[in-house]
């Protein structure tokens, strides 16, 4: 069974013209999930990595059981003023806006090995901010991993651009 096929399309949000790539029905599915678990621990097996560092809200799912998976600690990149110690954010553009996320400064240590994990990339903003917060604490950047690529948005060729090598699981052309 083809990953792509567990995740429904809802048109027209949250905005008109929009196709939203929902993976709710693809994490519902028990079999559908391992799969996507297993897939990218196979994929990042032979990687030497010291943790996950997963993106608030549906990165936090895919990037936990990834780090059980592979025996490694799992880090949140979350949302402005939602982690309690102390933190550093980056700032960055929306299409409409700006927006921030941060990591506790303890988060990881100098020269750790990360993968960074979400559900999708699209046009990379938030990928490319959370990339630059474990650079700020000298982490290695091993990779962003995704469930879903939306190529035509240029969030992959951003990360190349920025020397972080993406890799997802399925595809959606044209949106």
């Amino acid at each position: 069974m083809p990953i792509k096929s567990l995740i429904r399309t809802i048109p027209h949000y949250p905005k008109q013209g929009v196709q939203f790539r929902d993976i709710t029905t693809l994490l519902k599915d028990p079999l559908g999930f391992r799969m996507v678990i297993d897939a990218l621990a196979q994929h990042y097996a032979n990687h030497k990595i010291d943790k996950i560092a997963g993106i608030e809200a549906r990165g936090f799912i895919i990037g936990a059981a990834l780090a059980y998976k592979l025996g490694v600690g799992f880090v949140p990149v979350r949302k402005s003023g939602k982690l309690p110690a102390e933190t550093i954010g980056h700032d960055y553009a929306l299409e409409y806006g700006a927006d921030r996320v941060e990591i506790h400064t303890d988060a990881v240590v100098e020269g750790e090995r990360v993968l960074l994990v979400d559900d999708l990339i699209a046009t990379g903003g938030t990928a490319e901010a959370a990339v630059a917060l474990l650079q700020k604490l000298k982490a290695d950047v091993v990779g962003c991993a995704f469930v879903i690529n939306l190529p035509d948005l240029g969030g992959s060729q951003r990360l190349t651009n920025a020397g972080v090598v993406p890799f997802s699981l399925c595809e959606f052309e044209g949106d």
